[in-house]
């Protein structure tokens, strides 16, 4: 294998505790037992197995915390926090230092916020690899009332995923695949930090990528390295911002460029121009729908009528825990969850055909199957779950989602300034399945529970 000690910058896990941990790490218990056995030895080793253990249970984020009399260890599963263990302050204070040394940030600085980020080399033969995982790492330090509060962002390639490993509905994949492949136009992903836009927009990438386009990002920062990508990232401090960087982009012949996120005016402009002067253009909103990606540029300055023209799809999506295949059951869905099932299902069924397993849509897209709700039968999360969930009920995650395409009665509505309830109400008049519906056919399909769509949409 590679010798991870000529990979410039990347700090190594020693050898011995990559493979105590593939033995014994399992879940959060065996990550608590493990953090224990070494909190006596070298901080350098103590480190080692925190951040391993952290990595190999999937987490996304590592998080300590000073609190009064100890400080505290949680890590970030399937967007839920998740104790792993108390330990004393000067275990806290080596911790930190070590951190802050690897993340190039300043140690005298305590009481400033710092933001830094450093490589883990991970050379671990039972993956049968002959290449060395290049793990990047996050961190950011943040004053708090016992000392400096700690987290590192686990930007893990493995986490990048294909579009045809999604889990997307089959409309949804069907739809997402020709819009991408379009040589011009606006594909807008919205959703809160942490919700997979980034994710999703990878797979658009890895999905049209060859080599007869050229495709550019500008990023803050660049979460992933995509093979044959031209990836750049912004630098506020030196005036390198979105707007600056789009602005040599355009000069330097791309077909395809992802902009991380529209923040201001000029990013929209400089984006939506870009979008009609024959460039793909994906990029990022924070908005609670797809539906509010329209009055959220307008809201920005941007012209309505630059807007219909350049604007092609709005996604919005989040992440819902699936439940565990292990210790999960299926029950018979009481009458209250009946009835829920079939209000925020009706429009999707044809009127009197609810008689076979699976039935397609009347409106919109007409691939779309869902159960037949008089036959369907729900998942249960077991109370304290199991070993393989964590002791949680659910493993891993699945993204719900909802999206519009910009057609010409679309189009001329944009130029009205509509408020977001009146291009909701359009979209699903025109087919949209909205993110609550989503939730509900993962319920009825035994995919997650009420309880976890509920986490994360807003009931309609």
């Amino acid at each position: 294998m590679e010798d991870t000690k000529k990979i410039l910058g990347a700090v190594t896990i020693n050898p011995t505790i990559i493979q105590e941990v593939n033995n014994e790490v399992k879940n959060i218990a065996d990550f608590k037992k493990k953090v224990e056995q070494y909190l006596t030895g070298e901080t350098t080793s103590l480190l080692d197995i925190i951040l391993f253990s952290a990595i190999a249970l999937g987490s996304s984020d590592i998080h300590i915390e000073p609190e009064e009399k100890s400080s505290r260890l949680r890590v970030r599963l399937d967007g839920v926090l998740q104790d792993v263990i108390f330990f004393e302050q000067n275990i806290y204070h080596n911790i930190v230092s070590r951190l802050k040394l690897l993340s190039k940030l300043k140690l005298n600085i305590k009481d400033k916020p710092q933001d830094g980020r450093f490589t883990i080399a991970i050379d671990d033969p039972s993956t049968n690899s002959e290449q060395v995982l290049l793990i990047e790492m996050r961190a950011s330090s943040l004053p708090a009332e016992y000392g400096e509060s700690i987290v590192m962002r686990i930007l893990d390639p493995r986490n990048l995923i294909a579009l045809d490993a999604l889990g997307l509905r089959k409309d949804l994949a069907e739809i997402f695949e020709k819009e991408i492949n379009k040589p011009n136009g606006m594909i807008i992903v919205t959703g809160p930090t942490g919700s997979g836009k980034t994710t999703t927009l990878y797979a658009f990438l890895m999905k049209i990528q060859n080599p007869e386009i050229k495709t550019i990002t500008i990023e803050d920062p660049i979460e992933y390295h995509l093979k044959g990508v031209s990836q750049t990232q912004v630098a506020p401090e030196k005036g390198y911002d979105f707007s600056d960087g789009l602005r040599s982009i355009v000069r330097q012949d791309p077909d395809v460029i992802l902009v991380g996120e529209i923040r201001d005016l000029e990013t929209a402009k400089i984006s939506l121009q870009a979008s009609l002067t024959g460039h793909l253009v994906l990029s990022t909103l924070h908005t609670n729908d797809a539906a509010g990606t329209i009055p959220r540029l307008v809201d920005l300055g941007a012209d309505p009528a630059s807007i219909a023209s350049g604007l092609k799809m709005a996604i919005a999506q989040r992440l819902v825990r699936k439940v565990c295949k292990k210790c999960s059951i299926t029950k018979k869905p009481s009458a209250t969850e009946l009835a829920e099932l079939e209000k925020g299902l009706a429009n999707l069924y044809r009127q009197g055909r609810v008689s076979s397993p699976t039935i397609a849509v009347e409106a919109g897209p007409k691939n779309i199957e869902i159960p037949d709700i008089k036959k369907v039968k729900i998942a249960e999360i077991k109370s304290g779950g199991c070993e393989a969930c964590n002791f949680t009920g659910y493993k891993g995650r699945r993204g719900l989602y909802e999206a519009f395409l910009v057609d010409s009665e679309m189009e001329r509505f944009i130029l009205t300034n509509p408020p977001v309830s009146d291009v909701k109400q359009l979209a699903i008049k025109k087919g949209m399945i909205t993110m609550w519906q989503s939730g509900l056919i993962d319920i009825a399909l035994g995919n997650t529970t009420f309880e976890e769509v509920r986490r994360v949409v807003e009931e309609e």
